[in-house]
């Protein structure tokens, strides 16, 4: 049974938000859409997203980093927001394992929102449907395109290849191979949902750098101290030109 699904590498993601603008550009026009902004230039802003990037500082200054968190559903293999829909509405595809909302069916009553533990359901609060990730089913699955745009728009956006994507029951996919040889993880497994999406760990790499290696190779100082230079006697340039 196929299972499709993102493999989000931490050690390389920068934070710049290029997966979330990517996909609500796309979602927007496409079937999920539109996905509206709430007052977005006044107070507590906020609106419709599928992919939200959290930013997080970690220790204690001066020992203290940045890490960058995106999330979005986690199309679960055990999906709680499936169950506890009233109206079906939230339902789990058996031909590729994505969790996605039926709009027509959905009442707005958030329980999906409520069951899911990882907070990444979306209420729509002009259409009054929860939204969700959608894998760009809309996208993956569209022949028109080349076979290499076939991918969730955030995977084609992520400038550093931060995302993969790929079925994870596939022992022999890129997801497949990342989680395996990067000690892939899954997001929460106490709560028993079984994520199909992944995250692979930060990595502190330690760097062994010498004194002058820190001083480069064309440095003008040096350059400037091979030149000849006059007597201390003799006049100079400054002397006897008049400005």
């Amino acid at each position: 049974m196929t299972q499709l699904a993102l493999v989000i590498d931490l050690n390389v993601c920068v934070g710049c938000s290029a997966c979330v603008t990517s996909c609500k550009e796309w979602n927007t026009s496409g079937s999920a859409g539109p996905m509206v902004d709430e007052r977005p230039y006044g107070e507590n802003p906020t609106g419709t997203f599928f992919n939200r990037v959290q930013t997080y500082e970690m220790g204690t200054f001066p020992n203290s980093e940045t890490m960058h968190f995106p999330k979005s559903c986690l199309h679960c293999e055990d999906p709680a927001c499936v169950p506890v829909c009233p109206t079906g509405a939230s339902y789990k595809r058996k031909e590729d394992g994505i969790v996605l909302v039926d709009y027509d069916k959905c009442i707005g009553c958030k329980y999906c929102s409520w069951a899911c533990p990882y907070g990444v359901r979306e209420f729509d609060e002009q259409q009054k449907v929860m939204k969700k990730c959608t894998l760009c089913v809309d996208r993956i699955y569209d022949m028109s395109m080349p076979e290499t745009d076939r991918k969730p728009s955030c995977v084609k956006a992520c400038p550093t290849s931060a995302r993969l994507f790929g079925d994870i029951h596939d022992p022999e996919s890129a997801v497949s191979v990342a989680i395996r040889e990067e000690g892939g993880y899954a997001l929460m497994p106490e709560w028993g949902t079984h994520p199909s999406n992944h995250y692979l760990p930060r990595r502190k790499t330690k760097m062994k750098i010498h004194a002058d290696e820190l001083e480069r190779a064309d440095n003008p100082l040096k350059l400037d101290q091979q030149l000849p230079k006059p007597d201390k006697d003799q006049s100079t340039m400054d002397d006897v030109s008049a400005w």
